[in-house]
């Protein structure tokens, strides 16, 4: 998946003696207030390690930062709440959003045998470059992904991995299906040549045509593109009245520019790999009025998630921004899992995967309950729709409920 920064991260402070409400599979809400009480005091000894893969510096870094800090609160809370009879550690490796990165991060957390689950990897090209070696570790190291959305991750066979946000088949389509019932006759759909930018462009272009939208396709590769006056003004000058771009945060926002520079005068439209504060700053005013698809959640306004973003807020002096949610329900599914396989008998990664596996969990983000192939149970996927106005990105709600 996606999204991009240079960041410096928030360095995440020690616990003071704060407690949530508890989030189990029973239904009981995730993610309860810093302010609420506890089950008392946790004298256990007992330490367990999360891993966690993702960008923490360099051209992508926001999304990893907004992940860690998701898991990081919902970690601190569930330690300060005396919930469990163990207390749990993040171990955050950081890999840049590249694979060749991802390669020791991975490897640095399969070989230390306190880690027994792992958050990430948050990008799908490094998700494909090390999911490999965690499940095919001995014993296999549990994974979920809070954002990497690739749509053929799940074909791979990884009995390891988890992932509890729609892919980009179900975004895409969905995407498309909201163009066209809301008036879009001819779409030009572009990526970035990027795993998810074509990946999410091309079930962007093959629902619209199946929905009769006449559709023009063209890809910019990312890694050498610097100027897209060209391509704006191919896309002006198509006579489209809609464009989607398939790609990255700082890429989008220099197509936005030119795009207005070229006059270009439709609906224009990006997937999760744009949405966040990087397009916003990097395209000023040219952003205004940009459409994201997304499968996650806008925390600010969710009713599900107000005590989270309140505590998130409170802690870090900023709202919790894309994936943030997603990242903390992903923590506290893995300690639920933790903690059921302690009940089980013992807390190892293969007791773990087995809990993980069998989860019915009430998130802050959704209901996760997955399939065989480590996918959510499709009823309980959302893809939500976000629109930029006034240098701000919000949620507009369910892209399925929009007209």
């Amino acid at each position: 998946m996606r999204s991009r920064i240079v960041t410096t991260a928030v360095a995440l402070a020690a616990v003071s003696a704060l407690a949530l409400a508890g989030c189990s599979s029973s239904g009981k809400k995730a993610g309860g207030g810093l302010n609420n009480t506890g089950s008392g005091a946790n004298n256990t000894n007992k330490t367990y390690k999360i891993g966690f893969v993702g960008a923490l510096s360099g051209d992508y870094a926001q999304l990893g930062i907004n992940e860690k800090q998701g898991a990081a609160l919902a970690i601190e809370q569930a330690n300060a709440s005396g919930k469990y009879d163990f207390k749990i550690t993040l171990d955050a490796q950081d890999s840049q959003g590249a694979a060749d990165q991802a390669k020791p991060a991975a490897a640095t957390l399969i070989a230390d045998p306190d880690v027994i689950a792992v958050i990430g990897p948050a990008f799908s090209g490094e998700s494909e470059a090390v999911n490999p070696d965690f499940c095919g570790a001995s014993p296999p190291m549990p994974t979920v992904t809070p954002s990497a959305s690739k749509g053929t991750l799940q074909d791979h066979g990884w009995k390891c991995w988890h992932r509890i946000i729609p892919n980009d088949n179900v975004e895409g389509s969905q995407g498309a299906d909201w163009l066209a019932r809301t008036g879009a006759h001819k779409v030009f759909v572009l990526d970035d040549a990027s795993p998810y930018g074509q990946g999410v462009a091309k079930t962007m272009a093959t629902e619209l045509r199946a929905k009769g939208v006449t559709v023009k396709t063209g890809s910019v590769p990312a890694t050498t593109t610097k100027n897209y006056d060209p391509i704006a003004n191919t896309i002006t000058n198509s006579g489209s009245d809609a464009v989607f771009y398939g790609g990255y945060d700082a890429q989008t926002a220099l197509l936005a520019k030119s795009l207005k520079s070229a006059g270009f005068q439709g609906r224009e439209v990006t997937g999760n790999g744009s949405k966040d504060s990087t397009f916003t700053d990097n395209a000023g005013p040219a952003g205004n009025g940009w459409y994201f698809t997304c499968g996650c959640q806008d925390a600010t306004v969710a009713p599900s998630a107000k005590t989270f973003a309140d505590d998130y807020k409170a802690k870090l002096g900023e709202d919790p921004s894309t994936y943030s949610p997603e990242a903390f329900d992903a923590a506290n599914l893995l300690m639920d899992a933790i903690s059921k396989a302690e009940a089980s008998g013992a807390v190892t990664r293969t007791s773990v995967l087995t809990a993980l596996d069998a989860e019915d969990y009430d998130g802050i983000t959704t209901h996760i309950k997955f399939q065989s192939n480590g996918e959510v149970v499709p009823s309980n996927l959302i893809v939500n729709l976000f629109q930029q106005k006034n240098g701000v990105i919000k949620g507009l709600g369910n892209i399925n409920d929009l007209n």
